[in-house]
């Protein structure tokens, strides 16, 4: 196999602990990387891995799996584990893997599951919307919808999101979290391609110099690190490029700088605390 033969790979490093006593990595871990990296599949896939399972009716078992040895990885090397769905039977779905160094082809493998009744674990035909998912993603196809529009058609999603985020998860008062400022603001919500909401954020009306602010800004857990938080920035850019806004100006948490700052987004002034949780003022210019 090929890396050109893969759209998806998941990049680990090998850890001290995965090694053996011949210092190469012990072989049973190579199938953890499959399994570790047929997680990240789904995120790939913007579905939320337990939630996007519920709204099937059913889950995923594995029946078959299988490792193939062709040369060995070693303490800190950076590996990048490919997946794909090769094959999705009535009710089966077998993803083939392959792990490289750099271009050298190491590892293959071969992880079989079945969809199946959580309850009874009998099986089931695999659902038209997960397999349409799972090809579109292998033919190259974008996992995302991302809509701009106003509270009234959006909000319901848009609040789903938020509420998840700010109030459960980071524990920010309800009455922090929402405010009349929605009304007036444009929104844009993500979802994925089962209809699930899985990013927001909004942008309020542009003061007197043309500075125009984002906030509200939440992706659902699972799948941060990927590219929801990406789709909901460049969907409130284009919106505020569209209507002459000179600048989009935000107040990130800490944790989240990193993320703007790799959008281009420019530190302005020393931390600050808001809602209990440190922020630091970005600005960019559009």
């Amino acid at each position: 196999m090929q890396r050109t033969d893969f759209r998806f790979f998941h990049r680990l490093r090998v850890r001290w602990a995965e090694v053996d006593m011949q210092k190469i990595v012990f072989n049973g871990h190579y199938l953890m990387y499959f399994d570790t990296a047929i997680a990240d599949y789904w995120r790939a896939l913007a579905l939320p891995y337990e939630a996007s399972m519920h709204r099937l009716d059913g889950d995923l078992y594995v029946v078959k799996a299988t490792v193939e040895y062709h040369a060995s990885a070693r303490v800190d090397d950076r590996l990048d584990v490919a997946m794909q769905c090769s094959r999705i039977g009535s009710s089966s779905m077998t993803f083939t893997g392959a792990i490289f160094r750099d271009e050298q082809h190491l590892i293959s493998g071969e992880i079989v599951y079945v969809f199946a009744d959580p309850a009874t674990q009998t099986s089931r035909p695999v659902p038209q919307a997960l397999r349409d998912i799972v090809q579109g993603y292998e033919a190259g196809e974008s996992m995302l919808q991302t809509q701009a529009g106003d509270w009234a058609s959006l909000g319901e999603g848009a609040r789903a999101v938020r509420h998840a985020v700010f109030v459960e998860e980071q524990q920010i008062p309800k009455e922090l979290e929402s405010d009349a400022a929605d009304a007036g603001a444009v929104h844009v919500l993500v979802r994925n391609r089962l209809g699930m909401p899985v990013g927001t954020g909004r942008l309020l009306p542009a003061d007197a110099q043309g500075d125009a602010q984002v906030g509200r800004v939440a992706v659902d857990r699972v799948l941060r690190g990927g590219q929801v938080g990406r789709a909901v920035m460049q969907a409130l850019e284009a919106a505020a490029l569209a209507r002459g806004d000179r600048r989009i100006v935000l107040h990130a948490q800490r944790t989240a700088v990193p993320f703007y700052d790799r959008l281009g987004y420019l530190r302005e002034g020393a931390p600050f605390e808001e809602a209990g949780i440190e922020h630091q003022a970005m600005a960019k210019r559009l």
